[in-house]
């Protein structure tokens, strides 16, 4: 008999390429998003889609009556610079709605739920004084978005107690790949590619030696959805535990889009960190994960991708 999975934040980057996982494995998956950073055309055609904001009151009426085997809890609001300007907001969002889809699943009786809490391991660690960074290492995280999506993993042990949801926690490293929107702050892989395949000028914020863990999103897919065939709570890293600085993944895509001009340096946005990258030994013990895209050909692909796209708009 096929699962019933629940994925929020369907439409969007991450979300979207899940479901396409799912569905392969032969899952039952319906959605729920806004749709304010998400695209219903990353979807399927005739896909089941709630169109909700996950802190509408109506979001648990709505999970319960799904009746899912599987929560993948993926939407949130994913802006560093936004949550510094509206830490109360971005808290309402990360954590209030997070909380209406476990209490959701908690209104399920006699069906024990296994939920997939999707976070952000470039933020939870804060700046770290050893790197790559296990999950040993205790979160600091450095901003306001941090912290709400931290805030939401200690719930998680509770609500077991309270009504026996099973999860498991992913702390993903910079995720980037197909269907990344580059209109947003979270995704400079896809912001460079798109606007050097326009020939427009880029900026990087700082002197561009910040280094972050790029990860391709068909290997956070993998982990993610060998998480949900476990028992095990993590939290597990899912990254490549290298470092790659902003200066070189200009350089690299520069070179895969045939671009030329000079980017503009301008200051350092608040709440963002140094450098980080994860250890993700947990993910490859527990889960039997490793990624296998290495970052040159996970960034051609990707602009391949944002070139097909070009194309057809044009």
């Amino acid at each position: 008999m096929s699962k019933t999975s629940l994925v929020t934040g369907a439409a969007g980057f991450v979300g979207s390429h899940l479901v396409d996982r799912l569905l392969v494995e032969g899952h039952n998956v319906i959605g729920i998003d806004d749709l304010s950073s998400g695209d219903l055309h990353n979807l399927p055609r005739g896909f089941d889609m709630h169109k909700m904001d996950i802190r509408d009151p109506q979001v648990r009426h709505v999970v319960a009556e799904i009746n899912p085997d599987l929560i993948f809890h993926l939407a949130a609001q994913i802006s560093v610079a936004v949550s510094a300007r509206e830490p109360q907001f971005d808290a309402e969002v990360n954590i209030g709605g997070a909380l209406n889809i476990f209490e959701g699943a908690r209104a399920i009786s006699g069906k024990n739920v296994k939920l997939i809490y999707v976070t952000s391991g470039g933020t939870v660690y804060g700046d770290p004084e050893l790197i790559p960074v296990s999950e040993s290492v205790a979160a600091a995280p450095l901003s306001p978005y941090g912290a709400s999506k931290l805030a939401v993993e200690t719930y998680l042990p509770i609500y077991q107690k309270l009504c026996g949801i099973n999860y498991s926690i992913m702390r993903l490293a910079n995720v980037y790949g197909p269907r990344q929107n580059p209109h947003g702050e979270a995704g400079v892989v896809a912001i460079f590619a798109k606007a050097m395949l326009e020939g427009r000028s880029l900026k990087i914020f700082g002197d561009g030696k910040d280094e972050r863990d790029y990860v391709f999103v068909g290997d956070v897919v993998d982990a993610i959805f060998k998480a949900s065939e476990t028992g095990r709570l993590g939290p597990f890293n899912v990254g490549t535990g290298i470092g790659t600085s902003t200066n070189q993944i200009f350089t690299i895509l520069a070179r895969h889009c045939g671009y030329t001009k000079l980017p503009v340096h301008t200051p350092p946005r608040p709440g963002d960190i140094n450098r980080i990258s994860l250890d993700s030994t947990r993910a490859a013990d527990e889960l039997g994960w490793i990624p296998k895209m290495l970052l040159e050909e996970g960034l051609k692909t990707t602009v391949e991708w944002f070139g097909s796209q070009e194309y057809e708009e044009s």
